[in-house]
């Protein structure tokens, strides 16, 4: 069977993996979640990492500051046929079905536009710190309700760094450290207090990237338990690296005029 003739992934499988996880789902810490090995056809996914990895004309933006330091593209033109493909396939029937029955999150809704989604890569020395999401998808008016990654590295070792990071809403400790491995499929419910990141920078003996997709799924409201007002990414600091992070904002601000280090305050 040639790879164009074969699901990205397999809908029956993904019955059964709703149907065997979703209590383990519910009742994961520090707040619902799952990882699914061997997600997506494997040659299908070796053939989409290909694409990435020989693409020249991608739009990489690029988000560099105190937060994050990592490279995003959402713009489908410019990727390849089978990453297409994926794409249009994760925002599809069969996923929306198989996260339905999986996190019990009823009429959920795909985002074409791949806000704040899309491909992803940490380059040497990447890393993006520990956050909850923005909880609103302004353009459709709709609350997000759930993450999923899908990670494309082949061979990832725990000294390359680059882990995703589940932590718990006191912010006091990591829950779960995740590998991201190639075909490894990573889904949590997105809340104010579902706190996550990749905060361990990407150290690679060969320089290649941290790659991943990243697909973002919504409800039309929420419930009022986790209603809040519309709000961007929030960060927070790991226990210890605030103090750090003052020590060296307070060295700073020591020869700076007054207007500067107002602005600074505000951007806290």
């Amino acid at each position: 069977m040639m790879i164009a003739d074969r699901y990205e992934v397999d809908p029956d499988k993904l019955l059964r993996i709703a149907e065997e996880q979703s209590a383990a789902y519910a009742a994961a810490e520090p707040f619902p979640h799952g990882v699914i090995d061997d997600f997506a056809d494997p040659e299908f996914l070796a053939a989409v990492l290909a694409e990435v990895e020989a693409a020249d004309g991608l739009a990489w933006r690029e988000m560099d500051d105190r937060f994050q330091r990592k490279f995003a593209c959402a713009s489908t033109r410019e990727m390849g046929p089978r990453t297409r493909q994926l794409i249009n396939f994760m925002n599809g029937q069969e996923v929306l079905d198989f996260l339905e029955r999986l996190t019990g999150i009823k009429r959920l809704v795909s985002d074409w536009q791949l806000g704040g989604g899309g491909l992803h890569a940490l380059r040497d020395g990447g890393y993006l710190n520990v956050h909850a999401d923005f909880n609103l998808q302004r353009h459709l008016k709709l609350d997000r309700r759930i993450n999923l990654l899908l990670y494309l590295n082949r061979d990832w070792q725990e000294s390359f760094g680059g882990q995703l990071e589940l932590w718990d809403a006191d912010m006091t400790a990591c829950q779960k450290s995740i590998l991201p491995l190639f075909n490894r499929c990573v889904i949590f419910n997105t809340t104010d207090k579902s706190f996550h990141g990749n905060p361990v920078p990407v150290a690679t003996p060969d320089g290649r990237p941290r790659l991943s997709l990243a697909f973002y799924y919504y409800t039309n409201g929420r419930p009022a338990a986790e209603t809040a007002g519309a709000h961007a990414t929030i960060f927070k600091h790991r226990p210890g690296e605030e103090r750090r992070s003052d020590r060296l904002r307070s060295q700073v601000k020591r020869f700076l005029p007054p207007i500067l280090t107002e602005w600074m305050d505000m951007r806290r």
